[in-house]
């Protein structure tokens, strides 16, 4: 059964054979995808590596963890599975336990809270996102102005 894990914190300049003989050391049975932007085609700043067992995938993320590529050190971790019904380039990095400044890491919080269910029946008792509270109080009084003037 093969391994996907995710490498982040790549270079912009990044080629996909620079990332594939970095991983070609370790063996050469890893397969390696970078992730580059569509406009661009530059490295979107992480990557996938795929490698044939669980045992190798420790043994990868225990050498190449924070790997020094360029100025920066790489990030190596499992990667989640990916979610049906999205673009191939959109493909989802992994949740990190404790604080972290990654933007992936913080948008994937905000999406575990539609999934919650809330015990109260009432629609009153549901408080918005605090981002969105200001909009959606003018919206709704945009929408009550309407429906009293039909």
């Amino acid at each position: 059964m093969s391994v996907r894990l995710y490498v982040g914190n790549l270079p912009k300049e990044l080629e996909r054979q620079e990332l594939e003989s970095v991983f070609s050391e370790f063996d050469d049975s890893i397969s390696t995808k970078v992730i580059t932007d569509r406009k661009t085609g530059k490295c979107r700043g992480f990557g996938f590596v795929t490698v044939k067992s669980e045992e190798q995938a420790d043994e990868v993320i225990e050498k190449f963890n924070g790997y020094q590529m360029g100025d920066t050190a790489i990030k190596i971790e499992r990667a989640q599975p990916r979610a049906k019904g999205k673009e191939e380039g959109a493909e989802q990095a992994p949740q990190s336990s404790g604080t972290s400044s990654n933007r992936r890491n913080a948008s994937k919080g905000n999406n575990n809270n539609k999934s919650r269910k809330v015990a109260s029946t009432d629609p009153e008792a549901v408080q918005p996102d605090p981002r969105w509270a200001q909009d959606l109080e003018k919206l709704k009084q945009l929408l009550a102005a309407q429906a009293a003037n039909p």
